[in-house]
């Protein structure tokens, strides 16, 4: 099997106005921490993933968790175009956990 390295990225705006949506939005954000993923900036969060199919299979996985309301979109991209991401205003976190080096293919 050959590894493309890639990103996923999810993206969304889930309405907060009542208890239930905002019990709904920690229940979402805390259900995508739990499969690994990081928060880039508010309501978007990015995950390294091995390769297309994994990035597929990890969609699947949350359909099964998401809200009724709202928009939530994802993205996947390779980790080349990831790394082109450009910065108008601040730094890249350099945080460990956000390195592709440190994905182990078993």
């Amino acid at each position: 099997m050959r590894y493309r390295i890639m990103r996923l990225i999810v993206m969304f705006d889930l309405p907060v106005e009542t208890s239930i949506e905002q019990r709904e939005y920690r229940q979402f954000r805390k259900a995508l921490l739990s499969e690994g993923f990081l928060m880039m900036q508010e309501s978007i969060y990015v995950r390294v993933v091995t390769n297309q199919k994994a990035a597929n299979l990890l969609e699947k996985r949350i359909k099964a968790f998401v809200p009724k309301d709202g928009l939530i979109q994802t993205l996947q991209v390779t980790e080349k175009q990831y790394a082109s991401i450009h910065f108008l205003v601040g730094e890249p976190k350099n945080d460990i956990k956000n390195r592709d080096d440190k994905v182990i293919v078993i």
